[in-house]
């Protein structure tokens, strides 16, 4: 794996890319670049990375000027002292967000993420359409109600009236924009399933939200991310910093 280290601190570089090779030792260290100037000319000379460790505030600026002046097509793994600049980082190219101090499991994690990603392409030279589509939060089809029971009665609630689903007492409950609820039979990995991706999005174990129904994320502790509705939850929204990026990358893509 060819890698490039773009790092306006000379110690800092040098220790990452020591990390590095302990961590892959079969990775190949092209380049450790100080400065925006410095990254542009190198891309402007030589053939694209597999991989890209990137600090954000360099000495002649952030380093997103980068891709405004480049083409990059490299996975980009930000490193920083700042938390501020996620939503940017994971706009370009950004597959992981280290905040500094950098540790070694903290790399660890970043080639995880970086694997898994190449196998995701690599799984089928002709996958299936709908599955790749899901799994990129593409716009396929999904299904368009879901009938319910409410005092003996049948009735159907329009999936974009939905703001979320959620578990209750290990049942799958639907909740609507009008603060409605009702239970379902289905499973929630099931409804999950079911929906157009790019419209709703699982959160954590317990819920299912509609993009509709998102008024604001703010940053919690332990780099977590809190999400408000339009109308109440039982309780906090949550999202893992493991589900960060996938999280933002679904906002950004509406």
């Amino acid at each position: 794996m060819n890698i490039i280290i773009i790092e306006d601190e000379i110690k800092a570089s040098k220790s990452l890319a020591a990390m590095i090779t302990d961590i892959k030792p079969e990775s190949k260290i092209l380049a450790q670049i100080q400065s925006i100037e410095g990254a542009v000319s190198y891309f402007t000379q030589n053939p694209q990375p597999d991989l890209i460790f990137m600090d954000i505030q360099l000495a002649d600026g952030l380093s997103f000027e980068i891709f405004k002046e480049v083409k990059i097509t490299a996975p980009v793994i930000f490193c920083t002292a700042f938390d501020e600049y996620s939503l940017e980082a994971f706009k370009a190219n950004g597959i992981d967000y280290v905040v500094k101090p950098i540790s070694k499991d903290n790399i660890i994690a970043a080639f995880k993420k970086v694997d898994e990603f190449k196998n995701f392409f690599q799984q089928s030279l002709v996958p299936d359409i709908n599955g790749l589509l899901t799994k990129l939060g593409g716009n396929t089809e999904g299904k368009k109600s879901f009938l319910v029971t409410k005092s003996h009665k049948y009735l159907t609630v329009s999936t974009e009236n939905i703001a979320y689903f959620y578990i209750r007492n290990e049942t799958t409950t639907i909740v609507t924009f009008g603060q409605q609820e009702y239970g379902i039979p289905q499973s929630m990995d099931h409804v999950h399933s079911l929906l157009t991706p790019n419209q709703f999005f699982r959160v954590n174990r317990q819920y299912l939200v509609n993009f509709t129904a998102v008024k604001e994320t703010e940053r919690y502790f332990a780099r977590k991310l809190y999400v408000k509705l339009v109308i109440p939850t039982p309780e906090k929204l949550l999202i893992n910093k493991e589900k960060i990026h996938d999280f933002l990358g679904w906002l950004d893509n509406r």
